[in-house]
């Protein structure tokens, strides 16, 4: 039996890079060490190390004038990180509130400056993304953040917001590598890599040079994006096998055509799972506003809640894995990353359209 892992992070990886993985655990390129065991001031990291980063800004068409670090911590450090090194002597910033990430981002920067709320879709249970002339920003904002995909609530931002002047700093956790984004539209983007891009404990940080070097006089060195651009992201030992493995990933997604060839996959993924939602005459349902819908990230709800023991019992038995919704919402969430196959989302709904029949 085929196992589909929707997990919503640490998530599912390209079976082809667990393979070379697996290949290369003891013995990486006739080296005689694996990865975990090199130096990372050994020549065969830092070539690992340099790939890596090369390969990203492939993908990405990031521009000379950024950085791109690998860091630890996950997205968590950063919500600390960025105020501490954006707000350059600012007293605000402008925070967008779309559901569980951006409150927590918010929360975290509201210990270092006043946050500006822009904007927020609690009214409707952040189900929607609110429309751009909405929102009240502060003209004398350090910048503005939101997240771009939020996992939880499986909303998603289908365009990207003009500051003008202002830097625009993204989440991109969930969504990142799925769709073309034009980075020079941003300040700062950041995402934790274990959704769609390796294993957790890794944080990818790229941001424009301009902004560096100017964090609050208090921070901490380990939080200085200055320190850790400078040093190539290794001030101190960087996670490396967590490196080694995004590696891997961006080198899969550049053997398959790259980000703008995966969109259309996770476009055609993300269709086939939603007509089956909405056909099912009311058996699920999805609350999110259709223009909002996450590509990555698919809440849905059965009928019944009654229902919903039995719906997972039998999706584990059918080898579909971790479609309970995250604690805060219930329900269902399927997770379809760039590393889910179209065949997987497939199983899914032939699962689903099985189980309304029997229990509609």
């Amino acid at each position: 039996m085929t196992i589909y892992n929707f997990s919503a992070g640490p998530a599912v990886l390209p079976h082809e890079v667990l393979q070379q993985a697996q290949a290369e655990l003891l013995d990486w390129h006739g080296s005689g060490m694996s990865v975990m065991e090199m130096s990372h001031r050994g020549k065969e990291y830092m070539g690992i190390h340099a790939q890596a980063i090369a390969d990203l800004r492939e993908l990405m068409g990031i521009p000379v004038n950024y950085k791109v670090m690998f860091l630890q911590g996950g997205a968590h450090l950063q919500f600390s990180m960025i105020p501490l090194n954006l707000l350059r002597g600012k007293a605000s910033a402008d925070y967008v509130n779309t559901g569980e990430w951006s409150k927590k981002a918010i929360g975290e920067a509201r210990k270092f400056g006043k946050v500006n709320e822009v904007v927020s879709s609690a009214d409707r249970n952040f189900s929607y993304v609110p429309a751009f002339n909405t929102w009240q920003r502060d003209p004398n904002a350090a910048y503005l953040h939101y997240t771009t995909n939020e996992t939880i609530g499986g909303v998603e931002f289908g365009w990207v917001p003009d500051t003008g002047d202002v830097p625009l700093v993204a989440d991109m956790s969930s969504n990142i590598l799925s769709r073309p984004y034009d980075v020079s539209r941003f300040g700062l983007i950041y995402a934790g890599a274990q959704k769609n891009i390796g294993p957790a404990g890794l944080a990818v940080v790229i941001v424009r040079e301009d902004l560096l070097g100017q964090a609050a006089a208090n921070t901490p060195t380990m939080l200085d994006y200055k320190i850790h651009a400078d040093g190539d992201s290794m001030y101190n030992t960087p996670p490396t096998y967590g490196i080694y493995m995004s590696g891997l990933v961006f080198q899969w997604l550049k053997k398959n055509g790259g980000i703008a060839a995966m969109e259309q996959v996770n476009i055609a993924k993300a269709k086939l799972l939603y007509d089956a939602i909405d056909a099912s005459n009311g058996f699920y349902n999805c609350p999110v506003a259709k223009a909002d819908r996450s590509r990555m990230n698919v809440p849905f709800a059965l009928k019944d809640a009654a229902l919903d023991g039995d719906f997972l019992k039998q999706a584990d038995a059918c080898g579909l894995l971790q479609l309970k919704g995250h604690r805060s919402v219930g329900g269902m969430r399927a997770s379809i990353y760039n590393a889910m196959p179209l065949a997987g989302v497939q199983a899914l709904v032939n699962f689903m359209h099985e189980f309304a029949k029997q229990h509609g």
